[in-house]
């Protein structure tokens, strides 16, 4: 069993330094956490630490902060090319590396060396316990999953694994609520909850470019109006990475069955480097 500690000293890591890991780093800077980014690419780092100061620029012309107060949080976060680099005994270590068992899995262990109070991870689809299965201490391990754009989205989905303990549950939510976000506690299963949801209503909406019912502009229009959701399927697509929405439609499709099997249309755009936003191309042009 683990003891619960006080959030007062705020200390937490994130391991790596894509969109997520750049939006949960600067959420958790501008709550109040000292920050360790794992990043090994030394140019990713440098477009790292503009994303960062882009956010907090918004954040100052939105009056949320001081230009003064961003300036500071953005110099006070730490970066780092290894997870062998972090302190040990950090309050939190959250891993957001592509989702790839074997790599989040080798990610894992070395973090758990650093000895955090919890480790988890950002992973939206994978198991949990099966990540858990070759860490010393799967008890102090669960899922944190954050959704993009991290700053202004206000769900974390907690995942509890089968051998996840309650107080690291408990720890997990006080970190959730220290940075103002709301959480959805959830058991272990294929997809959790948010993720087969959102792949259903996005895998449906490929259906429909691909079978010829509308244009991609038009589903999403019909999504955002009649159902008020914020960004259509198609164009949450593209921000999210076609290449994350194919993956993760082929790990539910060998959990759950071919009701995720993912349409040809989607296949054929990430054999073709049509990946979103991130490739300036997917289902729109960006």
């Amino acid at each position: 069993m683990i003891d619960i500690i006080s959030l007062q000293d705020r200390k937490a890591a994130v391991v790596g330094g894509g969109t997520m890991g750049a939006g949960i780093a600067y959420t958790l800077a501008v709550s109040g956490w000292v920050v360790w980014i794992v990043e090994p690419r030394a140019e990713r780092t440098g477009h790292l630490r503009a994303e960062i100061a882009d956010v907090a620029a918004a954040g100052v012309a939105r009056g949320k902060f001081s230009a003064a107060d961003a300036s500071t949080m953005c110099a006070e976060i730490r970066y780092v090319a290894s997870v062998d680099e972090l302190p040990l005994g950090l309050d939190v270590i959250i891993e957001t590396v592509p989702e790839r068992f074997e790599l989040k899995r080798d990610v894992l262990r070395a973090a758990e060396r650093r000895r955090p109070t919890i480790l988890a991870s950002n992973t939206s689809a994978l198991s949990i316990t099966e990540l858990a299965a070759e860490l010393e201490h799967p008890e102090t391990f669960l899922g944190m999953h954050f959704f993009n754009p991290v700053w202004s989205l206000a769900l974390v989905e907690v995942v509890r694994g089968r051998l996840t303990a309650a107080p690291t549950v408990e720890l997990a939510l006080d970190v959730v609520t220290s940075i103002g976000k709301q959480a959805a506690v959830v058991n272990d299963s294929p997809g959790f909850a948010t993720s087969r949801l959102d792949v259903c209503l996005a895998l449906e909406a490929i259906r429909m470019l691909e079978e010829g019912v509308a244009e991609a502009a038009d589903i999403d229009r019909a999504a955002e109006l009649a159902y008020r959701h914020p960004v259509g399927p198609l164009r949450l697509s593209d921000i999210v990475g076609l290449d994350v929405r194919l993956d993760i439609a082929l790990n539910l499709t060998e959990k759950l069955g071919p009701r995720f099997t993912p349409p040809e249309l989607l296949v054929q755009k990430v054999a073709a480097g049509d990946l979103g936003k991130k490739t300036g191309r997917g289902f729109y042009d960006w």
